[in-house]
């Protein structure tokens, strides 16, 4: 969480009012236009899950949003209260389901002395494969929950908890998700505890990240957004070692934030020159 002499950088401030407006028309246009009208969601007790949760009960209504609650047998307790209480306050309706079953027979059996991301990133993949088989038997789109801040730095798992239909919040840095929490209702409880995955005890995403949520949005809306150099924001006081963690950062994750890529041995190939509109239609 951004301590209380940190602020959002005034580059960022936004009209919440329409921010919310505008990506509750997001939900509703993209769950839609596939057809449904239903949305899934793994709601971890965070804020992120927890803002996305209350924007999709808001644009579909509670009856039509499934909040999926994935613990593993050492996932912290509290982690559940804050999902309950999420649930609670919007009415939606949810499920829990254990993934301890499913992790322990491959990690016991397998990787038994692997290391925590290793387990970590296995979780991850496992909740994604709960909440698609969820949105089967519902027949409901899987909402992501990723930030801005997350998907520029790569902290994110593969076909994990990056494997969204749609994400209505991946425009949004940390700091500003914090802000439309406030604006959105979600409780304080929520937004003032310090940002986990809840992957291991005692991890949190910004002593993974090496930098604080609020100075890594200060640094990255003008490496990003403004198209600043490293070498000139440098240049002007900003510290190395943090602008070059950033860009390291971001260069070595590109390729989560793009397709894999196919080798061109046809006249069209898919991704290359056979590209059309994720709503096209024949």
């Amino acid at each position: 969480m951004m301590e209380p002499d940190q602020k959002i950088p005034n580059d960022l401030v936004l009209n919440w009012d329409l921010v919310h407006e505008l990506l509750m028309d997001f939900i509703q246009t993209e769950v839609r236009r596939t057809g449904l009208d239903h949305a899934v969601i793994g709601l971890s007790g965070g804020i992120d899950s927890a803002l996305v949760l209350y924007l999709a009960v808001d644009a579909l209504g509670p009856q039509n949003v499934l909040a999926v609650i994935m613990p593993y047998r050492t996932s912290n307790p509290q982690s559940k209260k804050d999902a309950l209480l999420a649930i609670k306050n919007t009415g939606c309706r949810w499920r829990e389901v254990d993934i301890s079953p499913m992790a322990d027979p491959y990690i016991e059996e397998r990787i038994p002395e692997t290391d925590r991301l290793r387990r970590g990133n296995i979780f991850a993949r496992l909740r994604m494969t709960v909440l698609y088989d969820m949105s089967s038997e519902e027949k409901a789109l899987v909402l992501g929950t990723g930030n801005k801040t997350e998907i520029l730095l790569g902290y994110s798992t593969l076909h994990g908890d990056s494997a969204w239909a749609i994400d209505p919040i991946g425009d949004l840095y940390k700091t500003q998700v914090w802000e439309l929490a406030r604006h959105t209702g979600v409780p304080d409880r929520i937004i003032n505890k310090a940002p986990s995955a809840d992957l291991w005890s005692g991890q949190t995403d910004e002593g993974e990240l090496g930098i604080s949520y609020y100075e890594a949005d200060r640094l990255l809306v003008e490496l990003v957004d403004k198209r600043v150099t490293p070498d000139r924001l440098i240049a002007r006081g900003e510290d190395e070692r943090k602008v070059s963690l950033l860009m390291r950062k971001i260069q070595s994750t590109q390729f989560k934030r793009t397709p894999g890529p196919i080798p061109k041995l046809s006249t069209r190939t898919v991704g290359i020159d056979h590209l059309y509109a994720r709503d096209w239609l024949t």
